[in-house]
């Protein structure tokens, strides 16, 4: 079967055992960005992600044969949890290999799902290589996180969802990683609307699909620390990249800023909370990386299973992405009523005092004076550069962190 028909045949496979997400009309981002702008909202997805399109179309293709000795794979969360979930739906014993710096909460999710979790390597490529070890011995089948063809065409369902709800769509914008949601999505698209733009989007910190779209051939590069973690990928697919090569329209980058001021919005304009992979597509129109973006345009919210313990730094670093967020340190004479001074001059400027500390300690200090460090919230870098402004002409030694 070519991979068009494998697509459709996942749609009817699935359609009573996943979610037909939410195609969302977004008023305020089509005003902002003077296009009519939705979300397909896989965040909201069983298990919190599209992996489970992918995931249960390759065992429910199996011979019930092929899974006696169960299914094995690696992964550092999403595919983990929907390769779970799908084996514990169909009774089928699950094994999988997590790196050891898998953040707890995704450990236990997976677990809740009743799969064994091995916590092996460094990273996701030497979890991998532990569980296709494991997996020649033990006869498990091995489920691929995106570089198989029933993998992409389970996430390849998502696109005919959208078609059959706004056939008249443009633009979809798709994040990017190994390639097995992208790829299966082309090929839905191209099927019978070969005019729609197709872009893919990854986080600077991990431009290997960039590199290999350049080069027509998977390309190999060092990821760095992302919030887009989930699409962190060092080495797309074999099979991904050729579909992606001559089907995709571009691939295009975000910074790790972009992201976080991308989860921050979502969270305030539309109430859902959004993984940094799910939140590179709004990051892009936001910050005006795509050239000609015109007509009705759909950026796939591709998952939302954030570490709780991250949201609070994630939304301190939109806040400063935003210019809605200022730390800034002010040295003060240390005497009765200094500090008291210093909080009317920014009140006079409309900021508000998120947090403040003193220090009398420093080594760089004169004697009776002291460094007071603040913590402001505020509304724009125009309010910022007036505040700085402000301070400094009523004689303050301020420094910007």
């Amino acid at each position: 079967m070519s991979l068009t028909d494998l697509i459709y045949d996942a749609y009817d496979r699935l359609k009573k055992r996943v979610r037909h997400s939410e195609l969302i009309y977004s008023h305020y981002y089509s005003e902002q960005f003077g296009i009519p702008l939705y979300f397909k909202c896989e965040n909201l997805q069983r298990t919190g992600s599209f992996k489970i399109r992918g995931a249960l179309n390759f065992m429910t293709s199996q011979p019930r044969e092929n899974l006696v000795n169960g299914v094995i794979t690696a992964s550092a969360g999403n595919h983990a949890q929907g390769v779970a979930f799908s084996a514990d739906l169909l009774s089928v014993k699950a094994t999988v290999y997590m790196p050891e710096i898998t953040p707890p909460q995704k450990v236990q999710a997976t677990r809740d799902y009743g799969a064994e979790v091995i916590l092996t390597g460094r990273n996701f490529d030497e979890a991998c290589a532990a569980a296709l070890e494991a997996q020649r011995s033990s006869g498990a089948l091995f489920v691929h996180p995106f570089d198989d063809e029933l993998v992409m065409a389970g996430q390849g369902t998502i696109a005919l969802e959208i078609l059959e709800e706004l056939p008249d769509v443009r633009n979809l914008i798709i994040p990017v990683g190994g390639g097995g949601l992208i790829s299966g999505m082309a090929v839905a698209t191209r099927d019978k609307f070969p005019d729609i733009r197709i872009i893919g989007v990854e986080s600077v910190a991990a431009p290997s699909m960039s590199a290999s779209f350049s080069a027509g051939k998977p390309v190999e590069k060092p990821v760095s620390v992302t919030l887009a973690d989930g699409i962190a990928v060092k080495r797309p697919g074999s099979r991904t990249v050729p579909v992606i090569c001559d089907y995709v329209d571009e691939i295009i980058r975000v910074e790790e800023e972009d992201i976080a001021l991308a989860i921050v919005s979502l969270l305030e304009k539309t109430k859902m909370l959004v993984e940094g992979a799910g939140a590179v597509t709004l990051a892009a129109v936001q910050n005006r990386r795509i050239a000609e973006l015109e007509g009705k345009t759909v950026c796939l919210l591709s998952g939302g299973n954030i570490d709780v313990k991250t949201i609070s730094q994630v939304v301190e670093r939109g806040l400063i992405a935003g210019g809605r967020y200022l730390k800034l340190t002010v040295e003060l004479d240390d005497h009765p009523g200094a500090l008291a001074t210093l909080a009317e001059n920014i009140a006079a400027t409309r900021a508000n005092i998120f947090h403040i500390t003193h220090d009398r300690r420093s080594k760089t200090l004169a004697i009776g004076r002291t460094d007071v460090s603040l913590e402001l919230e505020t509304r724009g870098y125009e309010h910022i550069k007036d505040i700085v402004s402000y301070l400094e002409g009523k004689g303050y030694r301020l420094s910007v962190m």
